[in-house]
């Protein structure tokens, strides 16, 4: 029963085949035709599209809803909804004002979505909870306070420090109640999903994050079920301080080499997951690349303490066909090594222009992103461009490229960037999975435009 051998490994008991479990989220509702806010909005629509995932994709375990703006939108953030991703935040409550929420503002069974999202996990397990293992997923205590916040969060790790703590910490209780009420709905894990945590140092990690995420695994073991720690972006270096705070599992995206990183996670006995990649392989790829790509992964670790997972959130428009692919090579390796024996996979040639950057009037910065309206470190990296922009406009313009688009994809490799988000300055590479202060942002921009002026 895939129920069981997720179970396993996250107990970290030795396996014979390894566990699949597809992100599907808004792509759930893709299969029954449904848009993102349909589905995310409307319990029916949530059972309708899970019970397509299951019957197509042959899951071990699969999430309820991919969506980190719940907890968001119920502290008084504003949301831009879209058809084909989750909704994005658009507006943050405590921009203006360094304050700290009420804890009569932490959410009930009665706030926001939550009654929907309870009813839809009820009737998910119902449907096919004694097969599959439900993941419950929330935001983690970082991002969420990012969210209220916005990009001044940043600065305020250098210039307050205790602010974040105790903000952070707050948010950390939300997280506690949200995990309480989806271990009550009947969910088998509750993965805690911080994306920014890979924005940052592990000494602040450690100094603002850590007590209160350790507090939050702790309590979600107290209620007698798995947690796993979801990151996005290179959280290479933040690997062995996120183990430190004792999940059963993390999750990391195709940014992070995993064999490396399971070295790590295997110190720790620690299960890790991924890391299939979303957009080259899942999105693009073919039935072949696919199967190629899940097999390579397999071969590439030890099974033990170890989830086969796409990067983050599958796109919605994801090709049936290559999840397909995916769960065959799972589920049946030695027969999909046959189907691809002699592949070779074609090489995109796609041909673009790199900017003359010596000779460009204003300096040009570039931001090489995952998906902004989807990746949440990549929507604080362009934010801090954005909130910014009013002091380098007269000598600097900026790009987004997505690595989602054809052409896009292509300019990340034209450029030699292996790690996204990326930010580059007259293609310079400057900053690798990390938000720059508004301070350490401006200056580098001034600086490359008195070196234009000279």
């Amino acid at each position: 029963m895939g129920k069981e051998l997720v179970f396993k490994a996250l107990r970290h008991e030795d396996i014979t085949e390894v566990p699949w479990v597809p992100f599907a989220g808004v792509h759930a509702g893709a299969l029954k035709g449904y848009n993102a806010e349909e589905m995310l909005k409307d319990a029916d629509k949530i059972v309708d599209s899970l019970k397509e995932v299951a019957k197509l994709y042959n899951p071990d375990g699969m999430p309820i809803i991919f969506d980190l703006q719940v907890e968001a939108e119920i502290l008084g953030c504003n949301l831009l909804w879209a058809k084909d991703n989750p909704p994005s935040v658009k507006s943050h409550p405590l921009e203006g004002e360094k304050t700290i929420p009420c804890v009569c503002q932490i959410p009930t069974a009665e706030s926001g979505r939550i009654p929907m999202i309870l009813d839809a996990m009820k009737r998910t397990k119902k449907a096919v909870g004694d097969d599959i293992a439900l993941y419950g997923l929330i935001c983690g205590p970082f991002t969420l306070a990012s969210h209220l916040r916005g990009s001044s969060i940043f600065m305020d790790m250098m210039k307050d420090p205790e602010y974040v703590r105790e903000l952070v910490e707050f948010c950390g209780q939300v997280a506690m109640k949200m995990a309480e009420l989806y271990i009550e709905a009947g969910m088998d894990v509750i993965a805690v999903v911080d994306p920014l945590v890979s924005q940052i140092s592990p000494k602040h990690i450690e100094k603002m994050l850590s007590e209160t995420f350790t507090a939050v695994f702790d309590y979600i073991r107290s209620k007698g079920v798995y947690s796993c720690f979801f990151v996005c972006g290179n959280a290479t270096n933040q690997i062995d301080v996120m183990c430190r705070m004792n999940p059963d599992g993390i999750s990391v995206d195709e940014n992070v080499n995993l064999p490396k990183a399971k070295e790590i996670t295997d110190r720790y006995n620690i299960t890790i997951g991924g890391n299939i990649p979303l957009t080259t392989t899942m999105l693009h790829g073919t039935q072949q690349d696919n199967i190629k790509g899940v097999l390579e992964l397999m071969d590439s670790v030890d099974w033990k303490n170890f989830i086969l997972s796409p990067g983050c959130d599958m796109p919605y428009s994801t090709p049936i066909e290559n999840t397909v692919a995916c769960a065959q090579a799972a589920k049946n390796p030695e027969i999909s090594r046959e189907m691809i024996r002699n592949y070779e996979a074609p090489v995109d040639d796609i041909d673009v222009e790199i900017p003359d950057y010596a000779n460009s009037e204003k300096v040009i910065v570039e931001l090489f992103l995952l998906d902004p309206d989807q990746c949440a470190a990549c929507t604080y990296m362009l934010n801090s461009v954005v909130d910014a922009f009013d002091e380098i406009k007269d000598v600097a313009e900026y790009r987004v490229y997505k690595y989602f688009i054809r052409e896009d994809i292509a300019r990340t490799r034209k450029m030699g960037l292996t790690n996204l988000p990326t930010m580059c300055v007259d293609g310079d590479i400057k900053w690798v999975s990390i938000i720059p202060s508004r301070e350490e942002f401006v200056d580098t921009i001034r600086e490359y435009a008195d070196k234009k002026s000279r």
